[in-house]
């Protein structure tokens, strides 16, 4: 499942940008490519499912506006690449998308707006049962 759009990306980080980030044939680019946009989506929306799939039953619906804003990040970082400057700001909303990501897995951020979460393993009682007893005041008569 995808957690952003194009409409999404283009939204948050304005359409010249995504158009200078995706069209490799036209120059000077022109155009939205929007193979290179699904790829980049898939692959920041896998990446979340990987840490989301530990605490929450997928695929969400609907998806948490905070979910998009993270995946929207990492899907910009993956459209820029190589060529992502390493402490400039794509850079920098990438690894904060990815902590993000990691607190949720570790139950330390909770996703209330859709998903659930799973029912704990096993479920079950705790339960005993001791042997007779071997003392007693019929068995220790004459002692």
């Amino acid at each position: 499942m995808t957690y952003c759009t194009k409409q999404d990306l283009i939204d948050r980080f304005g359409e010249q940008e995504i158009i200078q980030l995706t069209d490799r044939v036209n120059r000077p680019a022109s155009t939205v490519d929007d193979v290179v946009v699904t790829r980049a989506i898939g692959d920041a929306s896998a990446l979340a499912d990987g840490y989301l799939a530990k605490v929450l039953t997928l695929p969400l619906s609907p998806v948490p506006s905070v979910l998009t804003k993270n995946v929207c990040d990492i899907a910009r970082y993956y459209l820029h690449g190589k060529a992502a400057e390493k402490d400039g700001p794509v850079a920098r909303a990438y690894a904060e998308a990815v902590a993000f990501l990691r607190d949720v897995s570790k139950g330390l951020v909770q996703l209330t707006e859709g998903g659930e979460t799973p029912p704990a393993a096993g479920g079950g009682q705790v339960q005993w049962k001791a042997p007779g007893r071997v003392f007693t005041r019929e068995t220790l008569k004459g002692f």
